[in-house]
């Protein structure tokens, strides 16, 4: 029975969610399987695996095909790179203590160099983020710019208004005061 490590879709509409499984390659995509091993969740960034390495390693060691995506999958995890350590050991050529030492390495720099990235790519948000309320604050200043001048504006002119109308309250009150005495005069 020709056996495959393969993704099994789940998730609804536009939010896949995917099993790693294995199954007989003879099995439809999201039929029977053999055995779940691990989850992939590309909606995460960055993507969320979870895996269970020692049953993906021991159906590599025993002949399951991976396809493309579980491929790449199990090489980010580390999957292929202990299955060819053990080969070494297998053959010879190292030891297993070695092969285990080796892994260790590569595994720290791949943490150091997902932590270097989730670390950059967080920054970039900050930035992002600051930039955005930058430029809202700027608007809402001048906002605030405008309407302080709309307000001035309006003051301005509500005071000559007033101003004239205090002239001319003046002015008729001196109307009036003379033309009492003209009448008078005139009497």
């Amino acid at each position: 029975m020709p056996v495959k490590l393969r993704l099994q879709r789940h998730g609804r509409k536009r939010k896949p969610f995917y099993h790693i499984v294995a199954a007989d390659s003879r099995a439809p995509r999201d039929g029977r399987f053999i055995e779940k091993v691990g989850t992939f969740n590309p909606i995460d960034n960055p993507s969320t695996v979870v895996l269970d390495v020692d049953r993906a390693l021991y159906w590599l060691q025993n002949g399951a095909q991976p396809t493309d995506k579980v491929k790449s999958i199990l090489s980010a995890e580390g999957v292929l790179y202990r299955n060819h350590l053990n080969g070494g050991v297998k053959k010879g050529a190292m030891t297993q203590e070695q092969a285990d030492a080796k892994f260790e390495a590569w595994m720290k720099e791949k943490e150091r160099k997902v932590g270097h990235a989730l670390d950059s790519m967080r920054k970039a948000k900050e930035a992002e983020t600051n930039a955005k309320l930058a430029a809202e604050k700027e608007v809402a200043e001048k906002r605030s710019a405008a309407i302080a001048a709309a307000a001035a504006t309006a003051e301005t002119a509500a005071q000559p208004a007033e101003e004239a109308a205090e002239e001319a309250a003046p002015a008729e009150e001196a109307a009036e005061n003379s033309a009492p005495a003209e009448e008078t005069a005139a009497e």
